[in-house]
């Protein structure tokens, strides 16, 4: 990982300062999760900045509503707009089918949290097989549009969540286990964490940096559509750190990573605050935990995902 350079971003730094003077023009860019909260902030100055953005959203009228809605505030033209359920296998397929150009810019945004137990159509946890199975599916399907591209960059949008577990190597689906939703949740969280360190060891000499970040805590997103207030364990009273954040503020962190000068040439890091994150300290709501850089652990897991795709029928590179 090479450093970033000095700048003066921070916590309370929106997205569109981050962006500011910053020219995209000629650069595609994806994001996923985009007809909502950080994802459409997320769509709307990368779109501001000239990139050409495609929204890639489950609900296609949504992702409509607000490309149109980007394209008010911005002046630019309307993103275009795909659907891609990454719950799926078969709609990543279908994504990745209908995709040919070549890809600058991804940003794995979408996500859940907390959900009650449900199972896809593959019999995977939702949570696990929303925010990482799709989302890995969908990064190794477009490794050669990003390779062609030069100097592409992708970003896995994760959580502090991921300090509370790592990955049940024996059991990622909880097929077994007692079902905790944010056990669950943890677990996929840490996943985006750990496809970040791996996609950058085995995709540093394509071109392509990939790196991971916590957008904070925003309350006003969808995300916690499904959720009750956390158990003490999953957010202990007393805890400092807690970066609370609008979603201009919360989309920061990402675009800085899609596309600012001050990280060109880092890969394999997870941000916080628009910096490189300090190692996780208990009681602290902040930083990363060893268990989400384990190199071992992304080695692992890479491999056990390939085999949930491959086992369903789906190749992956």
């Amino acid at each position: 990982m090479t450093n970033s350079r000095e700048h003066a971003f921070g916590a309370t730094t929106t997205a569109r300062e981050v962006l500011a003077g910053v020219d995209l023009s000629g650069r595609r860019a994806i994001v996923t999760g985009a007809a909502s909260g950080i994802g459409t902030e997320t769509a709307r100055e990368l779109s501001r900045a000239g990139a050409e953005v495609t929204l890639a959203v489950r609900n296609v009228q949504a992702g409509r509503d607000v490309a149109a809605g980007i394209a008010t505030s911005t002046g630019r033209p309307a993103p275009d707009v795909r659907e891609l359920d990454l719950a799926e296998p078969a709609s990543v397929e279908r994504f990745l089918a209908g995709w040919s150009d070549d890809v600058h810019i991804l940003v794995n945004n979408a996500g859940v949290m907390a959900t009650p137990l449900t199972r896809t159509s593959e019999g995977w946890e939702l949570q696990f097989a929303t925010n990482h199975v799709g989302h890995f599916q969908l990064a190794l399907g477009l490794h050669d549009a990003l390779a062609r591209s030069g100097n592409a960059r992708v970003v896995a949008v994760s959580s502090v969540g991921h300090v509370n577990g790592g990955i049940l190597f024996d059991d990622p689906n909880m097929l077994r286990l007692p079902y905790d939703p944010w056990v669950a949740y943890s677990q996929s969280k840490t996943a985006n964490i750990l496809f970040a360190v791996e996609a950058a060891r085995l995709w540093q000499n394509d071109g392509i940096a990939v790196n991971a970040c916590n957008p904070g805590r925003i309350w006003s997103t969808g995300l916690s559509r499904h959720m009750d207030a956390p158990p003490a364990a999953f957010d202990p009273s007393g805890s400092t750190g807690v970066s609370e954040k609008t979603v201009e503020q919360g989309a920061a962190t990402s675009v800085l990573l899609a596309a600012s000068p001050v990280v060109a040439g880092v890969t394999g890091a997870y941000f916080e605050d628009c910096r490189v994150a300090e190692p996780f300290v208990e009681g602290v709501r902040r930083g990363v935990a060893a268990h989400a850089t384990d190199a071992d652990s992304a080695v692992r897991l890479w491999e056990l995902t390939a085999g949930l795709l491959a086992d369903a029928g789906y190749a992956v590179r």
